[in-house]
């Protein structure tokens, strides 16, 4: 499928006055976004197609025999400028997009596909990247070339190089389609999670609600021309806390409803066949390539290795995660006729009496201990971590053009001071951003001639916004979510490598969740939280208490958390390992899925199918149980530091040299072993959880 593209050909001079063909005139180089408009992307991208294809067509015919620099770096350092506008457009496709956005996006989609296609299918190209790895004995490659090389070839072999032509063309046709159906999915769940408005109009609606939450519904109906009503919507800050408080259960149920059949409506933004598409069409890639499944494909190079691995993982942790959430469905159970009520406990009462207990069992509730997460604070406790175990300082800056007017900019430095990098955080919700928080690069690092070429990153959040004069106020979970996507951020900020192809997160799914999940563990150990937990009011320090019921309450719902993540990794595995084209439809599919592992009725996927954008729309099908493989890893390497002490240096110089610093350029395994000197142990997660 070809696209018809505007803009500059071959013959064309480019336009000076496109910020994208010409270099940043930025502090550190960043995109100007206050001068990049819409009309740029098309032409800048059409520019950027040309060059890239000068480039590998140099490779493909240079006449000197093939060597690592001439065909591998020359490939690793080839398509800069579409790397540049592709960061840009992509990410404000995912934070700030809008009609016009994201219908360039599905026009690109499967010219993008056929660019990629014509160079990993390239047989010229190829037979000098093999040549150079047949030739790889005595060529005299330190540890990181020889990394780039075997990525670079295995890559090329895995996109199909080792086709005939009448399968290149088939995998072509696929990728094209696939390109087009994953863009599909994402921008349906964007509009059906838009779409829904639960307005209250009775302040009775409201009761037990907090004043937080209850101000955010105003601010939000007012914006939308309802003022003196309240609005709910389907972003999390504002649908997680109303099951969670409201005391409304028809309400509940209606919001609910809403949250878990969003896809799954039958209009034109259903994703039931999409989804269906996409899990088959990749197998008939799998298969084309010489892959039993999907699965078996995407885990060859993971640390799980396979798809057997995976489900043993799941499995074992499966059996007494169901149980303790039978345990706490009971408990719900008990709940709900201790209140006089008969009915049997439905999915949007789980969180609502699952507080009610909290409250009681531990005498704790989300509105005690929020107005000791406001934003700000959460934020310096995160770079104050940083600071303590790496170095570094973190310095806002105001001459940095921005994207959206709630994005901050801040500079990173080592502990010489050296600029390290370039830090955007966006953390509120709005129509133009998709759900979830994420990490994702500007710029990767890189280093040429002995420069170290500094690293952009951002993270982007969806926390509650303030109201009035009140600050953005975290949940402890959501402040669990910003050390998170920092430890991302640090994974792309502290990349130390050669070349950009291996630099930062560039590494596999059940590998990159350990940076990010690491610092999680420093989020909830009592010693950080009395440096950063502090009441946005008074700027008293968590009180003692407080963090002791934190504590106590940890394993509390690890049942029900650990079975609906585990049910989702289950549903994305069970899509990809099929051998056989999927008839059935995507409910009648996901059904049969969870009747086989046993979830209970209470409880459903974390993500059901019709809005698993992690798996169709997001990069990581067959790979959502990385956060749980993640979890054994960085349990494990924070145990490492508890050994010596929360901040032990030469851990922490470790931890940098061996795994933050390193990106891809060794395996993961081998890569933790040199950190930790072992395998990770499963016990720590086991224990954090309560499962054992």
């Amino acid at each position: 499928m070809s696209v018809a593209f505007m803009g500059c050909d071959s013959s064309e001079k480019t336009d000076s006055s496109n910020p994208f063909l010409e270099s940043y005139q930025t502090p550190f180089e960043v995109p100007p976004f206050d001068q990049i408009r819409f009309e740029h992307y098309k032409p800048a991208y059409e520019e950027a197609l040309i060059q890239h294809n000068k480039e590998i067509d140099a490779i493909a015919d240079n006449p000197e025999s093939p060597t690592f620099e001439n065909t591998i770096v020359a490939y690793d350092d080839s398509g800069l400028l579409l790397n540049q506008v592709s960061a840009v457009f992509n990410n404000l496709n995912s934070a700030h997009t809008n009609d016009s956005i994201q219908a360039l996006a599905k026009e690109l989609a499967p010219r993008l596909s056929a660019h990629r296609d014509n160079i990993s299918l390239n047989p010229r190209l190829f037979a000098r990247v093999k040549a150079v790895w047949d030739t790889r004995e005595g060529a005299g490659l330190n540890e990181e070339q020889e990394r780039l090389l075997e990525i670079t070839y295995k890559n090329f072999v895995r996109s199909g190089a080792n086709l005939s032509d009448a399968d290149k063309e088939k995998l072509k046709r696929i990728n094209a389609e696939l390109s087009v159906l994953t863009l599909e999915f994402g921008q349906n769940l964007l509009a059906e999670t838009n779409a829904f408005e639960l307005v209250v109009e009775d302040e009775a609606d409201l009761a037990g609600l907090s004043p937080g939450l209850i101000a955010a519904a105003a601010e939000t109906a007012k914006a939308k021309g309802k003022e003196g009503k309240w609005i709910f919507t389907l972003s999390n800050p504002s649908v997680m806390p109303f099951l969670q408080f409201a005391d409304n259960r028809e309400l509940r149920k209606k919001i609910w409803e809403a949250y878990k059949d969003r896809g799954d409506n039958g209009n034109d933004k259903d994703n039931k066949s999409i989804l269906v598409k996409i899990a088959n069409l990749r197998l008939e890639k799998a298969k084309l390539l010489g892959y039993p499944t999907h699965a078996a494909y995407v885990l060859e190079d993971a640390m799980a290795e396979n798809p057997e691995n995976v489900y043993k993982l799941l499995n074992d942790l499966w059996k007494p995660a169901l149980s303790k959430s039978k345990v706490e469905s009971a408990d719900i159970a008990k709940e709900i006729a201790a209140s006089g009520a008969t009915f049997k406990p439905e999915p949007y009462d789980w969180r609502y009496y699952t507080e009610k207990i909290r409250q009681k069992r531990y005498a704790i509730n989300e509105e005690e201990v929020k107005p000791y997460f406001s934003l700000e604070r959460v934020r310096e406790g995160a770079f104050d971590v940083a600071n303590k175990l790496y170095g570094l300082t973190f310095k806002r800056l105001s001459d940095v053009p921005v994207y959206h007017e709630e994005v901050e900019v801040y500079e990173v430095m080592d502990k010489d001071g050296a600029h390290l990098g370039v830090l955007y955080a966006d953390f509120f919700p709005r129509a133009s951003k998709r759900g979830g928080a994420w990490m994702t690069s500007y710029r990767p690092q890189s280093t040429k001639d002995g420069k170290r070429y500094a690293p952009v990153i951002s993270i982007v959040c969806n926390f509650t916004k303030p109201v009035g004069d009140k600050p953005s106020l975290l949940t402890f979970d959501e402040a669990s979510t910003l050390f998170h996507e920092f430890g991302h951020a640090l994974h792309g900020l502290l990349s130390n490598v050669t070349y950009r192809g291996l630099a930062g997160t560039n590494v596999s799914r059940d590998f990159v969740e350990l940076p990010s999940q690491v610092m999680e563990n420093w989020a909830a150990d009592p010693e950080v939280l009395k440096t950063y937990a502090r009441h946005y009011q008074t700027g008293e320090a968590i009180p003692n208490e407080l963090i002791a019921k934190l504590d106590k309450a940890g394993t509390f719902d690890q049942g029900f958390a650990t079975v609906e993540y585990l049910a989702a990794s289950f549903l994305d595995m069970d899509y990809h390992t099929q051998t056989q084209p999927i008839t059935a439809g995507a409910n009648e599919f996901e059904a049969a899925s969870m009747k086989k592992i046993g979830l209970i009725d209470e409880i459903i996927p974390r993500y059901r199918s019709t809005y698993f954008q992690h798996i169709f729309s997001g990069g990581y099908s067959a790979g959502y149980y990385s956060y749980i493989w993640a979890g054994v890893l960085d349990t494990d390497a924070f145990a490492a530091f508890k050994e010596k002490s929360l901040f032990d240096q030469s851990t922490a110089a470790s931890f940098r040299k061996n795994i933050l610093e390193r990106g891809n350029t060794g395996k993961p395994a081998e890569l933790y072993r040199l950190f930790r000197g072992a395998d990770p142990d499963p016990v720590h997660l086991m224990k954090k959880r309560g499962l054992n």
